[in-house]
């Protein structure tokens, strides 16, 4: 079973940056559209971001919610997910993950995520 590692989490007061990243440990990675999640505590985890394979055209697509303030970008050479977030706000504080997108037929084995607190 591929399994993803996310990394980058942390403490950042509001209008700060954070960049996530995530490798999968699969060279199919660049086989399938990718996305982060995330997850607030006893909620469901929901899509925050897609990035299509490069061999689509890699598009991206956002959640409202962070329109204009997040950038998803892949690299395919280091099976890598990245998640540059600006602006952070509170309602950003959560744990985030990556895994494949929502439209894939395979969905790689959950992460244990990385913890994204925003707070004065």
């Amino acid at each position: 079973q591929v399994q993803v590692v996310e990394s980058g989490g942390g403490l950042v007061q509001p209008g700060g940056s954070l960049r996530l990243s995530c490798t999968a440990s699969d060279r199919t990675f660049s086989f399938y559209a990718m996305a982060w999640y995330r997850q607030y505590p006893g909620t469901e985890r929901e899509l925050v971001a897609t990035i299509a394979t490069l061999k689509s055209g890699g598009s991206t697509d956002y959640v409202d919610s962070v329109k204009g303030r997040f950038t998803i970008f892949r690299d395919n050479a280091r099976n890598s997910l990245s998640l540059q977030m600006n602006s952070l706000k509170p309602e950003d504080t959560a744990v985030y993950y990556c895994n494949t997108g929502p439209d894939e037929s395979r969905t790689y084995y959950w992460g244990q995520g990385t913890q994204v607190t925003v707070s004065s």
